[in-house]
């Protein structure tokens, strides 16, 4: 483990803080990354951490018709106390999801408020990421296992 995620991830446990850099620490979610299978596909892409802010894009389809996408955004909060993930489905305004959780490859992202989903989490596993959206309980989940595309 690097000396900057030790020293974050050790403040983040010792205090209950929910603040950790986006440039040392989540750049194992940037790339490209594609599930495909017989319901359809989906693709989202993400790059690399940069002025605090990493920027994402995903889109789903099947066959050669794209059917939703999203605009995303992970950047500190305007205090700079706190991650926030941003959400823009359709181009809709978007909606912010404070950070909840932080692991070595694992974040997640609650907004109780929302109606769904209520947690955006991230998980990565080798070259796989693994996106879920679900209730704070975890109900509701729908999940996509992305196999990285491409960096």
């Amino acid at each position: 483990m690097g000396k900057a995620l030790a020293v974050a991830l050790a403040m983040f446990l010792s205090t209950g803080a929910t603040y950790i850099p986006v440039t040392s620490n989540l750049a194992w979610l940037a790339g490209h990354w594609v599930q495909e299978g017989a319901e359809g596909w989906a693709e989202e892409s993400w790059t690399q951490p940069r002025g605090g802010v990493m920027l994402g894009t995903g889109l789903t389809g099947k066959g050669s018709a794209a059917k939703s996408f999203e605009f995303m955004r992970i950047a500190e909060s305007s205090d700079s106390r706190r991650l926030v993930f941003w959400g823009s489905p359709g181009g809709k305004a978007p909606v912010a999801f404070p950070l909840a959780m932080y692991g070595r490859q694992e974040v997640v992202f609650e907004n109780p408020k929302h109606d769904y989903p209520t947690r955006i989490s991230y998980k990565r596993e080798g070259r796989m990421l693994i996106a879920i959206t679900s209730g704070r309980d975890g109900s509701n989940p729908q999940t996509w296992r992305y196999r990285r595309a491409r960096d």
